[in-house]
């Protein structure tokens, strides 16, 4: 991509916020990778220039660097100031966007990066905000030659990608992925940011708003390529696992389908069936999440129910959502563990009327999701967006990290820096 205009390659916008502070950091052991040929300009960008400082500071210290304030370039703009992102916008390449939840605070954000010739990344796990950018946004994009890509932090590029590494690695043709989550933790337990609970919380109350959108679309169906992939019961035991597993409600099914519909209609490659599941683990683990998912979905029906909700989000959780969010030692004993199971058919074998003849599992690894793996994926997202600018769409858009990546290096860049991809087996049946 062109950076030789832009002052900054890189601008962090949210800097200060939760996640915006891991996001820095990963940008700047970006800065000092000894891989990299040429310096990395960059910025951090949010509404108090004593916040953003200090977020500095406090990633120097942490980083053993202690000359990185003065390498790194502060931009004051406010959500609520257009023009402040207007001038964002005009000194980056790359937006990296860490302010949510996106669905009230994300489209002015495009708006501006569109309208002054940047591209935007952003880790929303939001179906209804990602699905609305694409429809509105996608051509003004296009038109423009900069690259709109959301959902590219732990929601959803291990997902994404994983099924697109799944298809490479298949012998033959990949129709239909199971994945199934497992998020391990330390003696400390796990803890959430309480801003991806408002998120949840949000888009679960508006469900009917993300039914009209899809029905608006009016989007031909994809092809059914193979058998139909059934779904699970809301609690089923996985063999292969040994646990339990319920349907995982995050973005993941919106994303990866949204990319198979795309490689199917723009490189013309056969789509992949996909359905998504967390592990429980044992039935106390069940029994304890049944009871915080009705708790939920009950609560989040109501306007004072959805109140209740975001003020307490450590008791409606059972514990599992914060204001405070993880400790860094929960940080660092988390990590996560994300299994594929593919099925599909062997070279030379009809996809009409013979059952699936090839069974393949494959994994993707990482650090804690939330504030190591995510940061990972995003800066390397925008990496990838700023290196490898010959494989990526050819015409600029709105698109899904698997739509955007599907060409480039960016698996072998997540491998690098601990997010890994690796088959498992791979067998004809």
């Amino acid at each position: 991509m062109a950076t030789e205009q832009r002052l900054f390659h890189l601008v962090v916008f949210g800097a200060s916020g939760f996640t915006g502070q891991f996001v820095t950091e990963e940008v700047a052991r970006e800065q000092v990778d000894p891989e990299r040929s040429s310096r990395l300009p960059w910025a951090v960008a949010g509404r108090s220039r004593e916040k953003l400082q200090r977020v500095l500071e406090k990633a120097a210290l942490k980083l053993g660097r202690p000359t990185l304030s003065s390498e790194v370039g502060i931009i004051i703009c406010d959500i609520a100031n257009p023009a402040s992102l207007d001038e964002m916008a005009k000194q980056a390449t790359v937006v990296l966007n860490c302010v949510g939840p996106y669905r009230f605070y994300g489209e002015p954000v495009i708006k501006a990066c569109i309208e002054n010739g940047a591209s935007c990344i952003d880790i929303s796990g939001e179906p209804q905000f990602l699905e609305l950018m694409q429809l509105k946004y996608h051509e003004k994009a296009a038109d423009k030659g900069v690259y709109i890509i959301g959902s590219s932090g732990f929601d959803s590029i291990p997902a994404d990608l994983g099924v697109i590494y799944t298809r490479n690695k298949m012998n033959g043709t990949l129709t239909a992925v199971e994945s199934f989550l497992t998020i391990h933790s330390g003696p400390e337990g796990l803890s959430i940011h309480d801003g991806t609970w408002k998120s949840a919380i949000y888009g679960f109350g508006d469900q009917s708003n993300l039914r009209k959108l899809r029905n608006a679309s009016n989007l031909k169906p994809v092809p059914l390529v193979g058998p139909k992939l059934k779904r699970r019961w809301p609690i089923s035991y996985c063999r292969e696992l040994k646990g339990y597993s319920i349907p995982f409600m995050g973005s993941d099914v919106s994303v990866v389908r949204r990319t198979q519909r795309y490689l199917y209609e723009n490189l013309e490659e056969s789509p992949v069936q996909y359905a998504a599941y967390a592990t429980v683990g044992g039935i106390t683990s069940v029994i304890k999440l049944m009871f915080a998912g009705l708790f939920f979905l009950f609560f989040v029906r109501f306007g004072i129910g959805r109140q209740l909700l975001i003020k307490f989000p450590w008791f409606f959780s059972f514990g599992y959502f914060s204001k405070q969010g993880p400790t860094q030692k929960q940080i660092d004993a988390a990590s996560f563990t994300l299994t594929f199971f593919g099925q599909g058919y062997s070279q030379g074998i009809g996809t009409d009327k013979n059952k699936p003849n090839i069974k393949i599992c494959t994994q993707v690894k990482g650090p804690e999701a939330g504030y190591v793996a995510t940061p990972i994926a995003m800066v390397q997202a925008a990496m990838t967006l700023l290196n490898d600018a010959s494989h990526l769409p050819k015409a600029g858009g709105v698109f899904t990290p698997g739509a955007a990546f599907s060409k480039t290096k960016l698996i072998d860049r997540l491998n690098k820096h601990g997010i890994e991809f690796s088959v498992i087996s791979s067998s004809e049946v």
